[in-house]
């Protein structure tokens, strides 16, 4: 069967593991918080106690990543059966993340009518509700779901190396897809809610910040797209193309982290902070770049013969 080797060199063995241990820390460190809310009230105990044991399934996840990879490094060789099977693993276990979501993603739905408020008008905190946690919530636990279960199956040793591929970039356009959708929607909801759009014209660090979101994180799912189109078409996949749309992603978290540091809650407290900085269950996004710079750099992919499938 024909199939991909890919081979990494130190540095990349390094950020792949940084990585991996940032996805499992945060996901176990936000599993435990999560434990410790006070859950007796229904909406909470109906979205966030289903969201608690989705973290849980990726701190698993998250665990088997960086065993792997610890694995890998120190053995310096993986079968492909081996390889495969934990990446399916951790790959079932991420599905079942997102799939905890819709309790979530149905109570912004549900909230969607506009109610009549007391002027006459029309409120907006159903529209704004549904934009912000609605719109992202059902899509990720819809979408992410069936491409990681497609991905799972994809990923064993006796399909072939072209749709384990297939679904491996769809999965990642998607993961762009409602990162985007998470973002832009806690920033019109900032601006729908408490705060209007001189929140954004009136100071420069929010401004950036919001036009990196809305337009930003957009250009950057189409691209790519763009690129698993194109991949897909010709068969080779660019290392250094992955490496950049991975590291502008973990850039993007980068910056707005750094500029919080930076000017502190410019404008002042809003949805926008409260969403970045302690609601993001991907948080751990921030270390991309650490394995986004070596493969822009220094990945190679290189062809290689697989006599049987179960190697």
């Amino acid at each position: 069967m024909l199939g991909l080797e890919l081979k990494l060199g130190t540095v990349t063995k390094v950020g792949l593991l940084l990585v991996s241990l940032a996805y499992f820390s945060f996901s176990f460190y936000e599993m435990v918080i999560g434990s410790m809310e006070d859950k007796r009230m229904f909406i909470v105990m109906f979205t966030d106690l289903p969201g608690n044991i989705g973290l849980g399934f990726r701190t698993v996840g998250g665990f088997i990543a960086v065993v792997t990879v610890c694995l890998y490094i120190f053995r310096g060789h993986f079968t492909r059966g081996e390889a495969l099977g934990a990446a399916r693993f951790v790959v079932l276990c991420e599905a079942a993340y997102w799939l905890s979501l819709l309790p979530a993603g149905y109570w912004g739905v549900t909230s969607l009518p506009l109610t009549p408020s007391h002027s006459g008008g029309l409120a907006l905190s159903g529209l704004s509700f549904f934009i912000e946690t609605g719109l992202p919530c059902i899509v990720e636990s819809i979408l992410m779901p069936i491409v990681l279960v497609l991905l799972f199956y994809n990923l064993s040793p006796n399909r072939p190396t072209r749709n384990a591929l297939k679904w491996g970039l769809v999965a990642g356009v998607s993961y762009l897809l409602v990162t985007w959708l998470n973002n832009m929607g806690n920033w019109v909801y900032t601006i729908m809610r408490g705060k209007d759009i001189s929140y954004v014209t009136n100071y420069p660090a929010n401004a950036l910040t919001f036009a990196t979101t809305t337009v930003g994180l957009l250009l950057l799912t189409i691209f790519g797209a763009y690129v698993a189109n194109k991949t897909l078409k010709t068969g080779k996949l660019s290392l250094p193309t992955i490496g950049l749309i991975i590291m502008m992603l973990g850039l993007y978290m980068d910056v707005n982290y750094v500029l919080w540091l930076w000017f502190g809650s410019v404008g002042g407290w809003s949805t926008w902070y409260a969403w970045m900085l302690g609601h993001n269950m991907d948080q751990w996004l921030l270390a991309l770049p650490l394995l986004g710079i070596p493969f822009l750099f220094g990945g190679k992919l290189e062809p290689s013969v697989k006599t049987s499938g179960t190697e």
